[in-house]
């Protein structure tokens, strides 16, 4: 699917979200967001998603098979059963069980029940025996497992466009492993255009062969990331404020007062001059010597 957006804004009070003039994600693309807190990351997907209403502009989007060109995501809703989304844990129905929901969602979408089996089936190793033939509801489940939920939800029919917000989120290292690979997999395998947000910029880079650089609802930057290559652009560009701030305080910071210098000891008058050999004056004769019985 291509997504176009244009002339995209939105404000919240006097806070700027989304401020994109024109931006193309295209068929087959994997895109990674990244920002700090409050670039605009979530705000730019709900947009899309037709979740929040625009302030001006509008984002259209195009189908490969055709049925949609350039068509307004708030002017039809034939795009959704393109596409599928996981933005938090508000797009769960928590509750139903995690089977009763899978099931729910085949039907939405058109699919037997056989197929559904089957495409679970494919996440088994992700779910790791804690989410299929649970008689638990959604709701009691943690937070890693809700995640892990609401991700197969929205990849489960296969779509067109998947989005997906924060997926590392609350996953242990080893889901975050085959998340990485089934995203990977997915978008090589079917030709999905895949959008993914995060704040862990080795995940992103590791698996996105294309970054967008969002600040303040701005995209900065439009990376391609070949190899991984976007990670020393990024490293530096997070990098910054804390250099700025470290150069800031060793600029404030007080300087020691030089050490006064030592004066210097005033030389040493040279002593007068002894003789080589001084004379040792003769000592007084012995009194008791010349006592002595042999002198009598």
């Amino acid at each position: 699917m291509i997504i176009s957006i244009n002339n995209l804004h939105k404000k919240f009070g006097s806070v700027v979200a989304a401020n994109i003039d024109s931006y193309v994600i295209g068929h087959g693309d994997m895109v990674g967001l990244v920002g700090n807190n409050g670039a605009g990351k979530t705000t730019l997907f709900r947009l899309i998603l037709d979740l929040l209403k625009a302030d001006e502009g509008n984002v259209t989007v195009s189908t490969q098979d055709g049925t949609l060109t350039d068509a307004a995501v708030t002017s039809t809703e034939d795009w959704k059963r393109h596409t599928g989304a996981f933005i938090d844990e508000s797009f769960l129905i928590d509750y139903l069980t995690p089977d009763e929901y899978f099931a729910f969602l085949g039907r939405m979408y058109g699919m037997k029940k056989e197929a559904v089996s089957e495409r679970l089936e494919h996440f088994r190793p992700f779910f790791n025996g804690e989410i299929l033939g649970e008689k638990k509801l959604i709701r009691d489940y943690s937070m890693g497992n809700k995640q892990k939920i609401g991700i197969v939800s929205a990849m489960l029919h296969s779509p067109e466009l998947l989005i997906l917000d924060e997926p590392f989120n609350f996953l242990d290292p080893s889901s975050q492993a085959i998340i990485k690979h089934l995203l990977a997999a997915y978008n090589r395998e079917t030709g999905a255009t895949v959008l993914i947000s995060s704040h862990n910029l080795d995940h992103t880079v590791e698996v996105c062969p294309r970054i967008a650089l969002l600040e303040h609802g701005v995209i900065l930057r439009d990376i391609s990331n070949v190899n991984g290559s976007a990670k020393t652009e990024l490293d530096t560009y997070f990098d910054a404020p804390v250099q700025a701030a470290e150069a800031a305080e060793a600029t404030d910071r007080p300087e020691c007062p030089e050490k006064p210098e030592k004066p210097e000891c005033p030389e040493t008058p040279e002593n007068p001059e002894t003789p080589e050999n001084p004379e040792t004056p003769e000592s007084p004769e012995n009194p008791e010597a010349s006592a002595s019985p042999e002198n009598l």
